[in-house]
């Protein structure tokens, strides 16, 4: 199937609207986690997660939230950086990937994450997001992947 020069610029438009809407949440987030209301908002899935738990350990609920949000901004100014490098896409879009798995993951360590309202299941609906997010981070990823 031939692909004609207008194919290509719609899934180039749609595909830097994704990226860079992923970007901006990531590092919109990011700014909000050096909050102290932010950084006491996540405390209990991160608290209650078995890769992440630990942290507390070592660190303030505060510096936890810090570490993170610097994470989730270093990783959308390399998704937006991506457009120009796809070296740095390509990378970008596995630490994005990483950070949208971890946040749903929460799904499932959280406690009362799931409750019944109305008769319908129901979650914490912020983080069902990073489907969409997680799905974006794997197209960045696919379309960047180095050549051999």
């Amino acid at each position: 199937m031939h692909v004609q020069a207008t194919d290509l610029k719609q899934t180039n438009f749609g595909y830097y609207i994704g990226v860079f809407g992923v970007a901006l949440v990531l590092a919109w987030i990011g700014i909000y986690k050096f909050t102290p209301t932010e950084a006491k908002l996540i405390e209990p899935l991160v608290a209650n997660h078995f890769a992440m738990s630990w942290l507390y350990d070592l660190l303030s609920v505060q510096a936890v939230s810090n570490i993170i949000g610097a994470t989730e901004i270093i990783v959308a100014i390399g998704l937006i950086a991506g457009f120009k490098n796809p070296k740095i896409a390509y990378y970008s879009g596995i630490a994005a990937a990483g950070i949208f798995i971890a946040t749903l993951s929460f799904l499932l360590t959280t406690p009362n994450t799931w409750k019944v309202s109305d008769g319908i299941l129901v979650t914490n609906f912020f983080l069902v997001k990073d489907i969409l997010f997680l799905a974006i981070a794997i197209t960045v990823i696919e379309r960047n992947k180095p050549t051999k």
